[in-house]
């Protein structure tokens, strides 16, 4: 591939992703995942890895502030601290 990237033409992704995280990281996504289906969890935490650290977390009186702090609900925060 030739070094300059002609922005006009990309493809209306690669676009968008050049638009947010820049050239350099844009094109690692491409080189890496190429004609690859990608599919982005709604959640930036696991699910079993955020709620190990809840409960270790866990003060007593601080649910609301873990459910924000990880991306989940405060029902789902407690469900995880009453089933441990």
């Amino acid at each position: 591939m030739n070094n300059k990237i002609e922005k006009a033409v990309l493809h209306e992704f690669y676009r968008e992703l050049d638009d947010l995280v820049g050239e350099e990281a844009m094109l690692n996504i491409y080189h890496q995942y190429k004609g690859m289906q990608i599919s982005i969890p709604t959640h930036l935490y696991d699910r079993k890895l955020a709620s190990q650290k809840i409960i270790t977390e866990y003060n007593g009186c601080n649910k609301q502030a873990l459910a924000r702090k990880y991306g989940y609900s405060q029902k789902w925060v407690q469900r995880i601290l009453h089933c441990h």
